[in-house]
C-alpha cells in the first residue's frame, strides 16, 4: 500500500478520538482545529497545522468531522480555493446531502475525490475504533479509503453514489431519536408506577427491547449525569435534515416538537438522554 499523507479537520468529541485512532494505527498525520487547544496533545507525533490551508497542502487524502452544514461549507469553500488535484477528501460529519452532494460535484470539478461518510456510534466506539461507517461515494475512492476506515470503525458500508452515505445515517438517527424518546419515556413512567429505575433499566437491556442505544444511555440515566456524549442540540438538527429529506410521518412531528422544547429550555448542551429532563418538567 502507497504510504499517503493523512489530514485531520474539526477535533471535537468526535474527531478527537477518531483523529487519535489514525495517528495510533502509524499513519503519518496532520491535524487542524479552529479552537488550537484541542490538537494540543497530537504535537508530540504528529503534525499540527496552523491553517486549513497548510493542511491541504501537506495531505494526500483529508478526513474532516465537523459540526454542521454552515461549519462544512465554510471548511469545505476554502479547500477548494486551492490546487486539489488527485487528493482524496471524506467527509464524516452529518450534514444535509443536498450541501454533501454539492460539495462533492464541486470537489471532482477540480479532479479531486470525495466520500461522504458519516458514522453511527458516538464517543465510545469512536474511540474504540468500532464506528459503523455508511459511504457514498466511488468505488474507487472508497478503496482507498478503506484502509483508515478499517482503524476508525468495525463495519464499513457502500450504500451507492454521493449523498447515499448520509442519506442511510438520517434514518439510523432518525430511528436513533425515537429510541432514546421512548426510553426516556418508559424510565419516567416506571417512576410513576413505583418501579426502581435501576430494575427497569435492568429489564429493558436484558430483553427483546434492549439495544445498544438502551446500554449506553443506562448509566446516564442511573447518575443523572448529562455530559455530552452526543449533545441534544445535534439530535435536533438530526431530525429536522431528515424531515426536510421527507420524514413525514406519524411520530415526526411530535419527535421534533420535543426535542426542540428540550433545545428552547436550554437543555440542547445536555447529552440526548437528557431529553428526560424536559419530559419530565411538561
Amino acid at each position: 500500500m502507497k504510504i499517503e499523507k493523512v489530514g485531520f479537520i474539526g477535533l471535537g468529541n468526535m474527531g478527537h478520538p477518531m483523529a487519535k485512532n489514525l495517528e495510533k494505527a502509524g499513519f503519518p498525520l496532520a491535524v487542524y482545529n479552529r479552537t488550537a487547544a484541542k490538537a494540543k496533545d497530537f504535537e508530540e507525533k504528529s503534525s499540527v497545522a496552523g491553517s486549513i490551508r497548510d493542511l491541504v497542502l501537506q495531505s494526500d487524502i483529508v478526513f474532516t468531522m465537523l459540526t454542521n452544514d454552515a461549519s462544512c461549507k465554510a471548511v469545505y469553500d476554502e479547500i477548494m480555493t486551492r490546487d486539489i488535484q488527485g487528493k482524496l477528501f471524506v467527509d464524516m460529519s452529518t450534514i444535509s446531502p443536498e450541501l454533501s452532494i454539492s460539495i462533492a460535484n464541486s470537489i471532482k470539478a477540480k479532479e479531486a475525490g470525495f466520500l461522504d461518510a458519516p458514522v453511527a456510534g458516538s464517543t465510545k466506539p469512536a474511540t474504540e475504533g468500532t464506528l459503523t461507517i455508511m459511504v457514498g461515494g466511488d468505488k474507487a475512492d472508497l478503496q482507498r479509503a478503506l484502509p483508515y476506515f478499517e482503524k476508525l470503525g468495525k463495519t464499513t458500508k457502500h450504500l451507492g453514489e454521493n449523498g447515499k452515505g448520509l442519506a442511510a445515517k438520517l434514518c439510523v438517527n432518525y430511528f436513533v431519536s425515537i429510541i432514546y424518546q421512548g426510553l426516556a419515556e418508559s424510565v419516567l413512567l416506571s417512576q410513576k408506577l413505583g418501579v426502581n429505575r435501576k430494575d427497569i433499566l435492568d429489564i429493558i437491556n436484558e430483553s427483546a427491547t434492549g439495544s445498544g442505544a438502551t446500554k449506553v444511555k443506562t448509566p446516564l440515566l442511573l447518575e443523572n449525569d448529562f455530559a455530552p456524549a452526543f449533545a441534544l442540540d445535534l439530535m435536533l438538527k438530526d431530525i429536522l435534515l431528515a424531515q426536510k429529506a421527507g420524514a413525514n410521518f406519524p411520530l415526526s412531528q411530535s419527535l421534533i416538537e420535543s426535542y426542540q422544547s428540550a433545545h428552547d429550555a436550554g437543555l440542547g448542551e445536555q447529552d440526548v438522554i437528557g431529553i428526560i429532563n424536559n419530559i419530565q418538567s411538561r
